[in-house]
C-alpha cells in the first residue's frame, strides 16, 4: 500500500536561450514580430507616401529615401511584409487543415522562409 511517488523536480523559471524552437514555431513568432513592426512603421510609410504625392515635396522624399539607413529599413520593412503575406497564408491553409501534420508544416516552414527572403531581394534589387 506504501508506494513511494517520485516527483520530478520541476525548474523555478524558463531559460528560453535554452528552448530550441522548431522552424514552424520560429516562423509563427517572426510572423507576429513582422505584423508589429508593420503596424509600428504605418506612420513612417504614411509620411512618406505623403512626401512623394507632391512636386514640392517629392525632392525632400527623394533626399529621404537616398540615406542609405533609410534604404535599409525600407528593405526591412519590404522584408517584414513579404513574410507576413507568406506566412498568412500559410496559417489560413493551417486553418483549413492543409498541411496539419509535423512534416508537412515543417516543408511549409522552409517555402514560407525562403519565398519571403527570394521574393525581398528580387523586389528591392529592382527598386534600388
Amino acid at each position: 500500500m506504501n508506494q513511494a511517488i517520485v516527483r520530478k523536480e520541476r525548474p523555478k523559471h524558463l531559460a528560453l536561450h535554452l528552448i530550441r524552437l522548431p522552424l514552424p514555431g520560429i516562423v509563427s513568432i517572426l510572423h507576429r514580430i513582422s505584423g508589429a513592426g508593420l503596424f509600428l512603421m504605418l506612420p513612417f510609410l504614411l509620411y512618406l507616401f505623403d512626401l512623394s504625392l507632391s512636386e514640392n515635396t517629392f525632392a525632400e522624399y527623394k533626399s529621404w529615401v537616398s540615406n542609405p539607413l533609410i534604404k535599409l529599413v525600407l528593405f526591412g520593412l519590404l522584408w517584414s511584409y513579404l513574410h507576413h503575406f507568406c506566412a498568412g497564408i500559410r496559417f489560413l491553409l493551417l486553418d483549413l487543415h492543409v498541411a496539419g501534420d509535423l512534416e508537412p508544416a515543417r516543408k511549409t516552414s522552409r517555402i514560407v522562409l525562403g519565398v519571403s527572403l527570394a521574393l525581398t531581394v528580387v523586389i528591392g534589387v529592382m527598386l534600388w
